[in-house]
Parts: structure tokens; C-alpha cells; sequence
């Protein structure tokens, strides 16, 4: 007599396939969800450093609009003026660190009746890129 249908030996290995199938799709849930969880952690660090180099730019800025002489030194921050005596405005630039690769940029203009006009409020990278450390070997054929 011949056999109908599928043997227990088949239905054991397709078992086996999805379960290895099934376990290997949660490996790989679970590096994934740790390296998401790397990427959170390093983006909420830069976040809050970022937050309190704003705020100190904003007390900078605070008592530079009150002070009635630019100071050459705030908390420790070195301010820079320019005058331009076309216009008699002055060009007031500070930059706030956020890390040790990143720097938050000030710049402001005061005009001659006090009005002052925010020009830059942005993060920069404070390390210059060399081009020599990211060569890929191609070939030239």
C-alpha cells in the first residue's frame, strides 16, 4: 500500500524551519531594538547639551541687551564686537560649547537706538573635516 499524505519526518522539519525562521527574526528584533535604544540615548545626551548651551546663550544675550558696555567675558564666554560705522551697528558673536565636537554659534545685531536683531542661533561643528581620513579603497580598473 502506498502512503497518503505527508509523513511525520516532513512535518518535523517544516516545524523546525519556521522555528529557527521565527527565532532568527527575533535576534534580530532584539539587536535592532538595542540599537535604537544606543541612538535614543546619544540623541537625548546632544538634546539636553544642546538645551543648555542655549540657555546659556540666552543669559549672554540677557546681559548684553542690559549692559550699557559690551563686556569682553560673560560666565566664562568670550564675546567678539564689531562696529560698523556705515550703518553704527554693532555685530555682537559668541559661541556657547554643546560637546567637545559641537558649538552653538551667536550672532547679533544692535543698532543705534538698542534694537537688536538675532542674525545666527545655530549649532556648528567645531572640528574641521579632513577628507584624507575617509578614502575608500576603489578600484581604478
Amino acid at each position: 500500500m502506498g502512503k497518503e499524505g505527508m509523513g511525520v519526518g516532513s512535518a518535523s522539519l517544516i516545524l523546525i524551519f519556521a522555528v529557527l525562521c521565527l527565532t532568527i527574526f527575533a535576534l534580530i528584533s532584539l539587536t535592532s531594538a538595542e540599537n535604537d535604544k544606543v541612538l535614543t540615548e546619544v540623541n537625548a545626551e546632544l538634546v539636553a547639551a544642546y538645551y543648555e548651551a542655549d540657555t546659556l546663550a540666552e543669559y549672554i544675550l540677557d546681559e548684553i541687551l542690559s549692559a550699557d558696555v559690551i563686556p569682553e567675558t560673560i560666565r566664562g564666554i568670550d564675546i567678539k564686537e564689531t562696529v560698523d560705522f556705515f550703518t553704527d551697528e554693532s555685530i555682537i558673536a559668541f559661541r556657547c560649547p554643546v560637546t567637545e565636537e559641537k558649538e552653538l554659534y551667536v550672532q547679533l545685531s544692535i543698532d543705534m537706538f538698542g534694537y537688536a536683531e538675532i542674525l545666527n542661533w545655530k549649532m556648528q561643528d567645531t572640528q574641521e573635516w579632513s577628507d584624507e581620513d575617509d578614502k575608500l579603497p576603489v578600484w581604478q580598473g
